[in-house]
């Protein structure tokens, strides 16, 4: 719960005497290289985007997760019930996992990270979204503000931390318990509480925070009209459900695409929060804020088996911060041609994931300023147990 008064802020935050390179703070002085010198050590060919690569992900994932649902429509049924009630369980992880390997393929599209053409990237990410119950444009313009203004606590889009001020994190909550029930909330309903009502996103002063709402503040007039043709995609896809519950029955309805919905929503949290929490990681307020610290204050992770379910994503966050439209085929190959410029300020994580979104969910409960040799407030923040 803490000690109280001022704590004594060390090179690193939370102590792991088993890693404590993980731990050890990135630079928060201005880097040594731009942007540009960057993109130089890059080989030009990382940035083209290729119709024939893009499309060969996007039906690799729907020719596995077709396969999926064969296997699982087909011969599930069949096992004694004891065994099926192992076998749904692992079909929904699998299914779950390549959904939001598709999800990703959306998400790149929203980058017009797809093709050279942004209306075959907004047709396919408008429908690969709305079948598993994205609002891709929604979406696409509120990510859009987290890569302008990543790790800003005024102006960033998403996983905005808590304050100390905030009692319920900083005390109630930081415990063992309560680092469980938050994280199991996040699991479960983070997703569709995100995108419905703004969780874990910032705050506006006025108007209805949502991803489905036209009129919300996320949005200028000229996006509005695209809101309402995403409310129309997402609320399609839940109308062909219905019909397939009412001529297959709500339990298949559920097993079959339902679960596998919900496992793509627990992987979407813990990939977007595991790539933007971490001990070693900073936030920064308007008086130090710039675009390329913001950027490079993310964490690259290793999921193991599901990095290609993911298409590797996973170890290539902070060269997508840096380069967006650079697509996940190419992000391994220009993220290993950056690394000996980034230097300190690449973050890269191995830690197993269920360990390391323990570690994170209960040490990185909220954000506090470093303070100077006077003992004044600087605009830099990091994270606090």
């Amino acid at each position: 719960m803490g000690a109280g008064g001022r704590m004594n802020v060390k090179a690193t935050t939370v102590v792991d005497d088993d890693k404590p390179l993980a731990h050890k703070r990135v630079p928060v002085s201005k880097p040594p290289f731009e942007l540009s010198d960057l993109k130089k050590a890059i080989p030009p060919h990382c940035f083209k985007r290729s119709l024939v690569r893009s499309f060969a992900a996007l039906f690799r994932d729907f020719i596995i997760i077709g396969a999926l649902y064969y296997l699982a429509d087909t011969f599930i049924p069949m096992l004694p019930k004891p065994l099926a009630y192992v076998a749904w369980p692992v079909y929904w992880f699998f299914q779950g996992a390549y959904l939001m390997g598709l999800w990703v393929i959306g998400h790149e599209c929203g980058h017009h990270g797809f093709s050279e053409y942004p209306w075959v990237n907004d047709t396919i990410g408008f429908i690969v979204h709305s079948l598993i119950l994205t609002p891709y444009f929604g979406f696409k313009y509120s990510h859009r503000t987290h890569h302008a203004n990543t790790n800003s606590i005024e102006y960033d889009e998403v996983w905005i931390p808590k304050r100390k001020a905030d009692k319920l994190y900083s005390e109630i909550l930081n415990n063992p318990t309560g680092a469980f029930i938050v994280f199991t909330f996040k699991i479960v309903l983070g997703f569709p509480l995100y995108f419905v009502f703004n969780l874990y996103g910032r705050k506006y002063e006025k108007g209805i925070t949502s991803h489905f709402y036209p009129y919300s503040p996320i949005f200028n007039d000229s996006e509005r009209f695209q809101i309402f043709l995403t409310d129309l995609g997402v609320f399609a896809t839940c109308y062909a459900a219905y019909r397939a519950a009412l001529v297959m029955g709500t339990q298949w309805v559920i097993n079959i695409y339902g679960m596998p919905i919900l496992f793509m929503s627990g992987f979407f949290i813990l990939l977007t929060y595991l790539h933007h929490t971490h001990p070693s990681i900073p936030h920064y307020d308007s008086t130090e804020w710039d675009w390329l610290r913001g950027a490079l204050a993310t964490v690259d992770r290793n999921f193991g088996f599901l990095n290609h379910a993911f298409h590797d994503v996973t170890r290539t966050h902070t060269l997508h911060h840096l380069f967006p439209t650079i697509p996940h085929y190419h992000t391994f190959e220009a993220r290993e041609a950056v690394k000996p410029i980034l230097g300190e300020y690449y973050k890269y994580d191995d830690t197993p994931i269920l360990e390391a979104v323990w570690r994170e969910t209960k040490d990185c409960i909220f954000i506090e300023p470093d303070e100077d040799v006077n003992g004044k407030k600087k605009g830099i923040y990091w994270f606090y147990k």
